[in-house]
């Protein structure tokens, strides 16, 4: 049974997950206190961690950081009542692998969590070492390293390269990143993708706003030249 943990200060939105998930089958730890909820994050195993973003004593976004500096990479979904982008792309810059927006319907949160999960145990196999420009990248030990200097990544950050490189060339359409990467099949948001990739960018770019290896391709997608 996969185990999650949840840290909301809210009561009423703890406990709907808390029910939610239960429903679902999944094994679930509630927390409301952020720093009681980074504590077990980080001397307990969890199959992923659904995160608040805002809470009445750690910011979760200082949580997601503290918990990606002890090498911890279980998949962190965050809940966010902010609806502007820059917040949302803050985030995943500092580990996280998904959102959701508060209200979220719950359907729409656990198909983002199965599709977390499933992509967490389905890590695409073919390759395991890739080096471009002044990056190398160790798919298997999560290792990023820019002229010898670690970059923090986060796993979905990881699974899209990963998945972008093996296609060298190919233009990827968003929709099909959601669909084989994140495994959406009912809430895609292209969105979703637009801010991995800027947050890549940032990561593996000489100039992020002038990409020479994560190329937009305009009206198709996405495509990874080395």
């Amino acid at each position: 049974m996969k185990k999650i943990l949840i840290i909301e200060d809210d009561p009423a939105i703890l406990a709907g997950l808390e029910e939610t998930l239960k429903a679902e089958h999944f094994e679930v730890t509630g927390v409301q206190n952020g720093e009681m909820g980074y504590e077990k994050a980080i001397k307990d195993k969890f199959d992923l961690i659904i995160l608040d973003l805002i809470l009445p004593d750690v910011n979760g976004i200082d949580i997601c950081k503290n918990i990606r500096s002890k090498g911890i990479s279980t998949p962190i979904l965050m809940l966010t009542s902010r609806k502007e982008e820059m917040d949302k792309v803050l985030g995943l810059e500092l580990g996280a692998d998904d959102y959701v927006t508060k209200p979220f319907s719950v359907k729409e949160l656990v198909a983002r969590v199965k599709a977390l999960l499933r992509r967490q145990s389905e890590l695409i196999k073919d390759i395991e070492e890739y080096s471009f420009g002044d990056i190398y990248v160790n798919f298997k030990s999560h290792d990023v390293r820019r002229k010898d200097k670690d970059i923090q990544i986060s796993t979905m950050e990881l699974k899209i390269l990963k998945y972008l490189v093996i296609r060298e060339g190919e233009v990827i359409e968003r929709n099909k990143l959601l669909d084989e990467v994140w495994g959406y099949e009912n809430f895609p948001s292209t969105r979703t993708v637009d801010n991995f990739i800027l947050s890549l960018r940032k990561k593996i770019e000489d100039d992020p706003s002038k990409p020479t290896h994560l190329l937009t391709v305009f009206g198709a997608g996405y495509k990874f030249v080395k």
